[in-house]
């Protein structure tokens, strides 16, 4: 794990996660726990409307506790329910955090490489349809980041079971003085409950 992402990582266990969220992430919990049961591929895709902020998150934040804790064959995507772009202050955030994130195209959807550990994989992050083809096509876990995401998509086609996980978006305190700090917030939030899903798994 990068330096500066471990120091975080030790912010983050000491947030605590409420018993009421823990109940919303434990359905989550046991899907990873029995495809790990049956030493099957675990696929999440992070469901969000614009796949710009709080799906993003979601799944870096994913991709880096399975990591953490060891968890082998997990991979994580997000999508949204129309693509748009990253939003470039959830690269900023994550940053500040202790990812190391490059800009690896220049289109009004850029495509990011982020990286958490110098001998894993990056992250490829972008904005898309959760349908898209750079994500997977069946046997994957849904999760739905936000409400309008949830109410929209009664049907997420291919997918084994779907997890109502919803987050506040950031988005609302854009172009204000809390804007940084909001959106630190949040990513710490969405990292302490992926952490908590992944602490579960034996």
């Amino acid at each position: 794990m990068l330096e500066n992402l471990s120091k975080t990582i030790e912010i983050i266990k000491n947030i605590s996660v409420s018993e009421e969220r823990k109940e919303v992430l434990k359905p989550l919990a046991d899907y990873i726990q029995k495809k790990v049961n049956t030493n099957e591929e675990i696929r999440l895709n992070f469901i969000c409307t614009h796949n710009s902020r709080r799906s993003h998150l979601s799944q870096i934040w994913a991709q880096v506790m399975a990591f953490q804790f060891g968890i082998k064959n997990v991979f994580c995507y997000s999508g949204g329910t129309e693509a748009t772009a990253m939003f470039p202050k959830v690269g900023e955030t994550l940053m500040n955090q202790g990812f190391q994130i490059q800009k690896i195209s220049n289109e009004q959807n850029p495509v990011y490489a982020v990286k958490f550990d110098d001998n894993q994989h990056p992250i490829i992050c972008f904005s898309k349809a959760y349908f898209d083809d750079f994500n997977p096509k069946t046997n994957f876990g849904a999760i739905m980041t936000c409400n309008n995401a949830d109410e929209g998509c009664p049907m997420v086609f291919g997918a084994e079971a779907r997890f109502p996980i919803k987050y506040d978006d950031p988005k609302a305190f854009d172009g204000t003085e809390l804007m940084n700090e909001k959106y630190a917030e949040r990513s710490l939030q969405i990292a302490s409950e992926m952490y908590f899903v992944f602490s579960q798994i034996k």
